[in-house]
């Protein structure tokens, strides 16, 4: 449909510059920044476009095999903007960022962090495996500067020693996360995204995002579980 198929403008290459520059952008901010391109380039601006803006951009990226893509702060439900690589897994492309021990100490954080209950693994359970590497023992300082680096580059996320995947993490390793954790990765039982930092329902196993738990909980009287309707014995956030 060829009306559909707006053109790129030099508004959308500038959104685009911007986003990949930052690798990933709040929704308030890709608002702001749409309007700030929109301007700048005199190109007709609807505040209530950004998604058909988008998605001008993204018919145009098809070629080169990437995408912008939206996904959700797990921490409080807000809306994201992440530029990302289809023609690599996420994980050859960090293989060009960091070398194989460094790679390593990551999948096997990334392991710690799914594994768990909450999504969320301590620096000790971390710094523990560092001298267990198999391509080299590492020192538990260096690790230290290693995950100082993945938390600067949005990878992953800390809060009081406690480290998580960073949100532009999991819009980027959806996919790879779910086909290479089939038995443990969970979907949202209400968004239906990869939800890491979850609730748990201990009748059913159940996963739902702390966002959504709060959202759903919100209109219910007593919190009962959306697949079981067993009582939801974990505290509503």
């Amino acid at each position: 449909d060829t009306a559909m198929a707006a053109q790129m403008t030099d508004a959308h290459r500038r959104f685009l510059q911007v986003l990949m520059s930052k690798g990933i952008t709040e929704g308030s901010e890709a608002r702001r920044l749409h309007h700030h391109c929109c301007e700048t380039d005199k190109v007709y601006y609807a505040h209530d476009k950004l998604d058909d803006f988008i998605s001008t951009i993204n018919r145009h990226l098809q070629p080169l095999f990437m995408q912008i893509r939206k996904g959700m702060s797990e921490e409080d439900g807000r809306a994201h903007y992440a530029v990302v690589n289809l023609a690599e897994t996420e994980v050859t492309k960090m293989a060009s960022d960091y070398t194989e021990i460094e790679l390593e100490l990551f999948r096997k954080t990334m392991d710690l962090i799914i594994l768990s209950e909450n999504g969320f693994a301590s620096s000790t359970d971390i710094l523990n495996l560092a001298d267990k590497l198999k391509t080299k023992k590492m020192k538990k300082k260096e690790a230290e500067q290693v995950l100082k680096v993945f938390v600067e580059d949005k990878w992953l996320s800390e809060k009081n020693g406690e480290y998580t995947l960073h949100t532009r993490c999991i819009i980027e390793m959806e996919q790879y996360i779910l086909s290479n954790y089939q038995d443990v990765a969970r979907k949202c039982n209400i968004c239906r995204s990869l939800a890491v930092q979850s609730q748990v329902c201990e009748s059913c196993g159940i996963g739902m995002h702390l966002p959504c738990v709060r959202k759903y909980f919100k209109a219910q009287t007593e919190p009962r579980c959306p697949k079981c309707n067993e009582f939801w014995s974990c505290d509503i956030p």
